[in-house]
């Protein structure tokens, strides 16, 4: 399986979101596509990272992330 990630434009990238699937809300700091899978066929996926007010950062599919 390869470490390997890549950063990936977004529009809406450190301006507040609501990610679509928990409710939580926060600033969008990232969107990466990365393998996740965990055997030796790799899946690779787009992720977005989202930071909450209290400092944690969440991931959760980019498809679930909306502007505020």
């Amino acid at each position: 399986m390869a470490d390997r990630y890549e950063g990936v434009p977004h529009r809406l990238l450190r301006t507040p979101v609501r990610d679509i699937a928990s409710g939580s809300v926060g600033v969008l700091m990232a969107v990466l596509c990365q393998n996740v899978s965990d055997t030796a066929i790799e899946h690779w996926a787009e992720l977005a990272y989202i930071r909450l007010p209290s400092g944690l950062e969440i991931s959760t599919s980019v498809d679930n992330v909306e502007a505020l």
